[in-house]
């Protein structure tokens, strides 16, 4: 609809637009705008306009679009400014705009936007023509465009339709080929379970007579195992039967042996002792010599006398032990407990064993010292020192017990002192022939 404003023929500023300028013909003012804003003065630009003088037609047309479309639609002087700028620059258009004149190979959106900005006769008409004809255009594109996409989509329908018959043609050849190796199978799967039973059926008679020749072969090993046990007992007593005849007869020939030399050897060194202890010349001894009589110069037995020693002096005990061939037994926790019974029992032995190594170097006498093995909670991790002999009764056996044995395997004759505080210790070896010293003599001794 075109309304007038008491304007004069030929004059359209009168007509007013009654509906929104089409955005195709906004574009195109809004670009008329921006070619024609680079060559005005920053006075003749409205003031808000102002900030994009120095922006490019590009960036101009971006961010002040809105702005300039605004501008030429409220200011009619800066619409005329624009107006003669596009003049000057397409003045054939503004021409044939001005005369009314039709422009067959003309953009109707370009000729409404030259309309809306110089403002003809009719400008209003041509804006809504340009409009109306963009919409069609637009519709018509918007046609071919549904028409191509639908074309394309028949195209690709017609294509999934090949696609999905050639598909369900190959499924189903798949599908028989299939279900004939189905059959196939289920028939080798009878014969299969035919043969599985079958075979079962064998397998369980297999195992039913290795059952029975199992039953029997186990009967028959029992009876062998039960042999071979008797048979093997009786070679093992056989075995211990004879090997214990030769360890008898080994061990009572090496004893008899063994006592008999230790004697011997005794005998010896007593012999030896004797002719330094008299000062026995080395010629043969005289008949004359036999005569029991006192030479002059020569200690009596009243002399003998003075020289006897207290049971508790020190001395007896160097005595004894001079003797030749001597051996020496100790109860050695009787004499740890009678000299230093507050310390552990390990480091007792220890002291006791270090202070009789000493005592064996320098008097050079066989020294067997004898602990009691029912105090011990595990086996002792012991290093016996030089020249001593350590012993631990066995579980069940005391070490007054052991020390009775000690004293027994001596040959008669052998001087063997044996020192314990323990007084039935001290008789059952004087009944046996050793010498019982008293635990506190060896302390007194060794300190």
């Amino acid at each position: 609809m075109v309304e007038t404003h008491g304007g004069g023929p030929g004059d359209g500023a009168a007509e007013v637009l009654d509906r929104p300028l089409p955005d195709g013909v906004r574009r195109r003012v809004v670009q008329i705008v921006s070619d024609g804003f680079g060559s005005l003065t920053l006075g003749e630009l409205p003031a808000q306009l102002r900030q994009y003088a120095r922006f490019a037609p590009n960036r101009r047309a971006k961010f002040a679009g809105n702005a300039m479309a605004a501008a030429v639609e409220t200011d009619p002087l800066f619409r005329q400014r624009i107006g003669e700028k596009f003049r000057d620059a397409q003045p054939e258009l503004a021409d044939a705009l001005d005369a009314g004149a039709a422009l067959p190979a003309a953009d109707p959106l370009d000729v409404a936007a030259a309309a809306y900005v110089l403002r003809p006769l009719g400008w209003v008409k041509l804006v809504t023509a340009a409009g109306e004809e963009a919409q069609r255009a637009d519709a018509e594109r918007a046609d071919e465009e549904n028409r191509a996409e639908l074309e394309r989509l028949h195209e690709e329908l017609a294509r999934a339709r090949d696609h999905t018959r050639t598909e369900t043609e190959r499924l189903r050849t798949e599908l028989e080929a299939a279900k004939r190796e189905a059959e196939s199978l289920h028939r080798k799967l009878r014969s299969a379970l035919s043969d599985v039973k079958r075979g079962e059926a064998a397998l369980r008679k297999v195992q039913a007579e290795l059952d029975t020749v199992r039953a029997e072969g186990q009967t028959q090993l029992s009876a062998a195992e039960s042999e071979a046990r008797r048979l093997k007992g009786r070679l093992g007593e056989a075995e211990a039967a004879l090997e214990a005849t030769r360890k008898a007869a080994r061990e009572g020939r090496s004893v008899e042996d063994m006592r008999v030399r230790l004697l011997l050897d005794t005998l010896l060194d007593a012999t030896q002792g004797l002719r330094r202890e008299l000062a026995l010349p080395p010629v043969s001894v005289r008949p004359a010599e036999t005569v029991d009589a006192v030479e002059p110069g020569r200690m009596t037995p009243k002399d003998i006398a003075n020289r006897a020693l207290s049971e508790h002096d020190p001395a007896i005990l160097d005595q004894l032990l001079a003797l030749p061939q001597a051996h020496l037994v100790v109860d050695g926790y009787n004499v740890t407990k009678t000299g230093y019974p507050q310390m552990p029992l390990e480091k007792q032995r220890l002291r006791l064993l270090g202070q009789l190594s000493q005592l064996a170097a320098q008097t050079g006498a066989e020294t067997t010292c004898v602990f009691d093995g029912a105090e011990l909670a595990a086996p002792v991790l012991l290093a016996p020192p030089r020249g001593v002999r350590v012993l631990f009764s066995k579980p069940g056996v005391t070490a007054d017990e052991l020390i009775r044995q000690l004293v027994r395997a001596e040959p008669p004759g052998r001087p063997v002192i044996v020192v314990s505080t323990d007084r039935e210790v001290a008789d059952g070896v004087a009944r046996a022939g050793a010498r019982p010293v008293a635990s506190v003599v060896l302390l007194k001794r060794l300190s």
